[in-house]
């Protein structure tokens, strides 16, 4: 009788504990806020907002209005940092999302679920290396872009530009997804300009390759995403995966990078896998990131 209690119990927690990942969090939309050191002394405050991962289904009404809400922060400049779809109907929810912020200065690249779909997958295949990558259909990310660059923002898919947001020049470097092979540095890399106010680095994946060759370069905050934050975390033990190279403990938010003087911050992103919807010690989130002096 005990044992049949205990199993009673087990089932019953796992039941809880599911329903609350499912049917909860992920849809306990967080705004994470860091101050990051990297401005020269005496500067003004520079305001980003980090958006990644919301794998849109067309009809997460909800998270379109929480993101679109966001434009009440004020950001000096816009990052988005991939996967922004999960549909092939998916672009018009991300643009319901986006739209306040369409307006202001902005940079993106794509990651692997802005070219091709989602496929159903054991979610403990995350847990194993040298995995293969299995695609889905087709996404319109050609659709995306068009929209996003049609805006004025810029594209940094394997491209480094320099802009102007809050009355400074940024220099930005970016590389389209790492996780799928898609990345080139070596046609963007070079020293940073002495002449920008800002280096900034924008990657979906954080892979070692790509961080150290940014920071190398002299770009002193990179932003990714692509992690999930671990999607599920242990409590006491944080996540459990990072779904690349990155140690799981910098699986989301803000890190100086080892044997550097640069940050790295990594969004816990704002989606699920489709076939995966749930998050459990670990919210879905936006971050807003207030650049000040060293």
């Amino acid at each position: 009788m005990r044992t049949r209690s205990l199993v009673a119990l087990t089932a019953g927690l796992g039941g809880a504990t599911f329903a609350y990942a499912s049917l909860v969090e992920r849809n306990m939309f967080t705004l994470r806020r860091f101050d990051v050191p990297v401005l020269p002394p005496d500067a003004e405050p520079l305001r980003i907002l980090h958006l990644s991962d919301l794998h849109m289904m067309p009809d997460q009404r909800r998270k379109q209005e929480w993101v679109a809400a966001l434009g009440g922060t004020d950001p000096d400049l816009v990052v988005v940092t991939g996967d922004n779809m999960a549909s092939p109907a998916s672009v018009p929810g991300v643009l319901r999302a986006l739209d306040p912020f369409l307006d202001l200065p902005g940079a993106f690249v794509f990651g692997s679920n802005d070219y091709r779909g989602p496929v159903w997958k054991n979610p403990l295949r995350y847990l194993m290396p040298d995995r293969e990558y299995v695609q889905g259909t087709d996404l319109p990310y050609d659709d995306l872009r068009a929209a996003f660059t049609g805006s004025g923002w810029a594209d940094l898919n394997n491209a480094r530009t320099v802009l102007k947001a809050g009355g400074r020049t940024i220099e930005l470097v970016g590389v389209d997804d790492p996780h799928i092979e898609r990345d080139d540095y070596a046609s963007v890399a070079g020293p940073a300009s002495a002449l920008a106010d800002l280096h900034l680095g924008v990657t979906h994946t954080p892979a070692s390759h790509v961080l150290d060759a940014m920071t190398s370069d002299g770009f002193g905050l990179v932003l990714a995403g692509h992690t999930h934050g671990g999607q599920v975390c242990v409590p006491g033990y944080g996540a459990l995966t990072t779904n690349c190279d990155l140690p799981t403990r910098m699986a989301k938010g803000l890190h100086r990078l080892p044997g550097s003087d640069a940050w790295l911050h990594v969004s816990a992103g704002l989606g699920t896998h489709p076939t995966a919807p749930i998050r459990f010690g670990c919210r879905p989130e936006a971050s807003i990131l207030t650049l000040i002096p060293r």
